[in-house]
């Protein structure tokens, strides 16, 4: 084989091994990387209500224990209305956070007479559990927190499911398999994992949303016992029927833009069904950075309940 034959060759196969081991990192490494990141990963966003308890907002409040429906186990607490009730609200916070993100809805549901859980979804915070699924299996968290207030403190119904990001997700698919859930405050879900996965994706990496989120997205799931398809919130809202969600978004959300949330809206079939965008730029902070008009909101929407007057 003459020498410019040989050279020729060896280039060819070294490019074709840099090729593979590219396409390997990319295809292989980087989706098992990210699914480990995302199901595995322990880590505490700092909130500035850090160490407070309900008692830091002149709530009574006692320290509960409970199973998800699959036998997770977690723990929160429970703080009863004064007086009589005008029902129950459960908190569901976000990924990476605490039911001491949801404090301080906690402190305005109370003081329209509501009683509040919040607790802490699987694998974050004080509960148990090995994984998270950015929602799913979280469902499960949120069913055996409607169960433990309806049997264990034997709470007045309406029950109201409030939830933030991953917390709205893990609320309206749990709201999908529960009719003892009879309203959904969603603020700032997803619409679907595959779709959330390849947003972020593209938002934060400039990665193709395909294959590699797909990837990530199959990863997770099989790490969760469930399939990609079975995790999509506007199927969700779908099966929710005739019960009432208020649908929360922030307009300068990058990450769950004011379009998710009127998507999810358009599959709600309640006449009494809402959706506000408020002004403010960081995802999931709506409370606190449209206060006023997100209690207004809140307000009136559980005014309009039936029995919420």
């Amino acid at each position: 084989m003459p020498a410019g034959s040989r050279i020729l060759k060896i280039i060819r196969n070294v490019v074709l091994t840099l090729v593979i081991l590219v396409a390997g990192f990319f295809l292989g490494y980087v989706p098992w990387f990210f699914a480990g990141l995302v199901t595995t990963r322990q880590y505490h966003y700092r909130d500035p209500n850090d160490g407070k308890t309900p008692k830091s907002f002149n709530m009574d409040f006692s320290w509960i224990e409970f199973p998800a429906t699959d036998g997770t186990p977690l723990k929160g607490w429970y703080v009863p209305a004064e007086g009589t009730a005008r029902g129950t609200i459960i908190y569901v916070h976000g990924l990476n956070r605490t039911r001491i993100e949801m404090l301080p809805m906690a402190v305005y549901g109370h003081s329209l007479g509501y009683n509040g859980l919040l607790f802490d979804l699987r694998h974050q915070g004080m509960s148990g559990g090995k994984i998270t699924t950015l929602g799913y299996q979280e469902r499960l968290d949120v069913l055996g927190a409607v169960h433990y207030a309806l049997e264990s403190e034997h709470a007045p119904r309406p029950v109201i499911v409030w939830g933030v990001s991953m917390g709205a997700a893990a609320s309206l698919l749990a709201a999908a398999d529960s009719p003892d859930i009879a309203a959904v405050i969603s603020d700032s879900s997803f619409d679907s994992m595959l779709s959330t996965m390849r947003h972020h994706l593209r938002l934060f990496l400039h990665l193709p949303g395909f294959p590699i989120a797909d990837e990530v997205a199959y990863l997770t799931a099989r790490r969760g016992h469930f399939h990609v398809a079975d995790f999509d919130c506007v199927k969700a809202v779908g099966r929710i029927g005739n019960r009432p969600i208020l649908f929360v978004a922030v307009q300068g959300d990058r990450r769950m833009p004011p379009s998710v949330a009127r998507k999810l809206y358009s599959q709600a079939r309640s006449p009494l069904s809402r959706i506000i965008v408020l002004p403010g730029r960081r995802h999931g902070e709506g409370f606190n950075q449209a206060r006023e008009q997100y209690e207004k909101a809140v307000t009136e929407f559980l005014g309009n309940l039936p029995g919420g007057k």
